[in-house]
């Protein structure tokens, strides 16, 4: 479903991305671990046509990614992201966030987008938060709402940018607890993330990036149990046992 190919970025003279390359199956879902800055998010603003790069190619279902052509705006509407500050406009209720895309993008019916809306925000156990603003909502709600708007857009795949990162720590079980559910669903995942639980349990293959390059990748076993480059032990080490 997703093809990256080769892909450099840079920002300036500061080279992000090295000649990346994987690909993404349809109902697949792909963890992507690594150290801060080593170009995770990148790469997933990359595909979803957020950011441009300067050589290689990005794919989806065999659709270029360009955010120069203007068909960019159907390419993202089959690509959800969730974002690490969930990014929800604070003046719209949970429902009016949900309802967003699908209504000013895809041009649905408010009333169907209305109660599509509602079934999701139901969904991952928000049913009794409709009318609530983003502001009275607590971190791990707001995600929720974000995961709920995503699949309102009823996406080919979604792409996670550390979904937890910007969560207190008790609150991250509930926001994994329905991407588990997505995923369970059958829906083609790219997830970057610290939580190795979660990629463990869930990935269908995991890829270690550092400096901008893919060290290290296959199944969750092999990677987070087995890792045979120094830099990805070194790294899952200091992330287990943060302490030692």
């Amino acid at each position: 479903m997703i093809q990256v190919q080769d892909i450099h970025k840079s920002f300036g003279k500061l080279k992000v991305i090295k000649g990346v390359s994987f690909d993404v199956n349809k109902g697949e879902v792909v963890c992507i671990i690594g150290p801060s800055g080593s170009g995770k998010s990148t790469i997933l603003r990359c595909i979803n046509g957020l950011e441009t790069y300067q050589r290689g190619a990005i794919l989806i279902e065999g659709a270029k990614v360009d955010p120069a052509d203007r068909s960019i705006t159907s390419i993202r509407t089959q690509v959800s992201m969730v974002f690490q500050r969930f990014n929800l406009f604070p003046h719209r209720t949970a429902l009016e966030n949900v309802m967003e895309g699908p209504v000013f993008v895809k041009k649905v019916s408010r009333t169907e987008a209305r109660d599509e809306a509602a079934e999701l925000l139901d969904k991952v156990g928000l049913g009794d938060k409709l009318g609530a603003y983003p502001g009275k909502l607590s971190g791990g709600q707001q995600q929720r709402v974000a995961i709920a708007r995503a699949l309102a857009m009823n996406p080919k795949a979604i792409l996670f940018d550390e979904p937890t990162s910007a969560l207190d720590p008790e609150l991250v079980g509930e926001v994994l607890a329905v991407m588990r559910d997505v995923a369970a669903e059958g829906m083609t995942m790219v997830v970057v993330t610290h939580e190795m639980e979660f990629a463990r349990a869930v990935a269908d293959r995991v890829l270690f990036l550092e400096g901008g390059a893919i060290v290290e990748q296959g199944s969750p076993q092999e990677v987070l149990r087995n890792p045979q480059h120094p830099r990805t032990q070194d790294f899952l080490h200091r992330v287990i046992h943060p302490m030692e």
